[in-house]
């Protein structure tokens, strides 16, 4: 990446929402700008912090010139360590108590030569919307970490509100949606699920509504995509929301890969559980293409029968398979599994408490990834090359999952009750069958397309670079 050729450092502070599927894609950027000769604060909450450098992610003795961290408090009760924080209640809580201790934070960098130039830029997740509100005279950048579909579902909310509210609940998830620009065939059951509710005054629906139509009136708004897999609805998006069209910068994850390898950036990391790198040393002892992947992100919870589904269905595939299971992803317990699991499957299973995932998805070993359709795993999988068995959970995921397996074609779709049987019969599927075959062919066309969009002269790594031109003409 070019520098901008500038007498001082352009200052650019990044805010992520305080979850780790928004922390990873807003240091990718940070990283990228940095390299590319801007000055940066990365705002993490207290308690982020404090997981990062316990998992081995920061190291506070590692100092980088032009890249600093500070913190500020979210606001809750610090639950234990390892714990993932409740999405409502952060949704909330930074929402309503953050704006005053970032404001503090920002004009005591401001007031501090030590602490770097002037800010000139806040480029801030989409919900962080209360930044909106500083005047500190700084350009308003937005940073989108889900899916451009996903993007376009939040912002028809208002919409979908107004033709009845009160009919979006389970009875009618099936309705089909057709006047949603770009979302062909979508039905109200693969939209964002905040909209499932028949409470008009729910937080979380009202948060849909509210953060993405704010982070449309910014001066730029940034997407974790890539334009041949969602050229139609950049443009949509562009068209009828945003100042600007979106830039697409994605996969933000491969586009960082131009940062040079000798770069101390490369020593940050965005995990809040520690990596297990034995996890890449078992994957070099199978054959190609034979793992499957299981791993359902940072926030998923599952219950116990969910869980011991899962398990026997992966042992009854009889592939092969690397499991995360974080020490909370049952909801309020141990994850226990049940019966003669580990005995059936000795030799053929190993189970992590988390893992380098864009090491694993990049494994030769690795042939299918059972994930929540978060956006994150998503596109690394889909820059992979891996094909996606998907179980979503909430919030966006069911909107990729219908992007994956219907308009994609890189994934199959377990059924929400979570059955060992049908968990089996697509493990086996997706692996040896022809249905499976076709899956994967359209996985390594996309994987090609994701890795030209981010090489020398692709789209994405374009329009960083005219990210760059315009956002310091912005400022001048």
């Amino acid at each position: 990446m070019g520098s901008p050729q500038v007498v001082q450092k352009p200052h650019a502070v990044c805010l992520p929402f305080p979850v780790q599927g928004h922390i990873k894609p807003m240091l990718d950027l940070a990283k990228l700008l940095h390299s590319s000769g801007f000055y940066i604060t990365f705002i993490n909450t207290d308690f982020n912090q404090r997981r990062l450098i316990k998992s081995g992610a920061l190291n506070p003795t590692v100092q980088i010139d032009g890249f600093r961290f500070e913190t500020i408090p979210d606001g809750l009760d610090s639950p234990e360590m390892d714990a993932t924080q409740n999405v409502r209640d952060l949704a909330y809580s930074t929402s309503k108590r953050c704006l005053g201790p970032l404001k503090q934070l920002l004009q005591r960098l401001n007031g501090n030569s030590e602490c770097g130039p002037p800010i000139s830029f806040m480029i801030r997740d989409a919900s962080m919307r209360f930044a909106q509100r500083l005047d500190l005279g700084m350009v308003d950048v937005t940073l989108w970490t889900m899916s451009a579909c996903s993007y376009m579902g939040f912002l028809h909310y208002e919409q979908l509100v107004r033709r009845g509210c009160k009919r979006f609940s389970n009875g009618y998830l099936d309705t089909p949606i057709d006047w949603i620009p770009a979302m062909p065939n979508i039905r109200l059951k693969d939209l964002p699920t905040f909209i499932r509710t028949t409470d008009p005054n729910d937080l979380l629906l009202n948060y849909g509504k509210r953060e993405p139509q704010a982070a449309s009136s910014t001066s730029a708004v940034l997407i974790n995509t890539f334009e041949e897999l969602d050229h139609d609805l950049i443009s949509a998006i562009g068209d009828k929301f945003t100042k600007r069209r979106p830039y697409a910068l994605g996969p933000l994850s491969a586009l960082s890969q131009h940062i040079p390898n000798t770069s101390k950036l490369n020593s940050i990391k965005p995990n809040l559980w520690k990596e297990e790198m034995e996890c890449v040393e078992w994957l070099n002892t199978r054959s190609a293409a034979s793992v499957v992947y299981v791993n359902f992100g940072s926030i998923v919870e599952l219950t116990p029968e969910q869980l011991n589904e899962f398990a026997w269905g992966l042992a009854e595939g009889k592939h092969p398979f690397l499991w995360v299971i974080r020490p909370d992803l049952v909801s309020g317990e141990l994850a226990v599994l049940e019966g003669n699991f580990v005995e059936e499957t000795q030799g053929r299973g190993l189970i992590a408490g988390w893992c380098p995932q864009k090491d694993v998805l990049s494994h030769p070993s690795v042939g299918e990834f059972l994930t929540h359709c978060g956006w994150n795993s998503t596109i690394e999988s889909i820059s992979s090359g891996v094909p996606m068995l998907c179980w979503p959970f909430f919030a966006d995921q069911q909107t990729n999952c219908r992007y994956i397996c219907s308009l994609w074609g890189v994934g199959m779709e377990i059924d929400g009750e979570v059955k060992r049987e049908e968990v089996k019969s697509l493990i086996r599927e997706l692996m040896e069958g022809e249905k499976g075959k076709e899956i994967r062919k359209k996985a390594m066309e996309w994987k090609e397309s994701a890795r030209k969009a981010t090489e020398l002269g692709g789209s994405s790594h374009c329009n960083f670079e005219r990210f760059l031109i315009d956002l310091l003409a912005m400022k001048s």
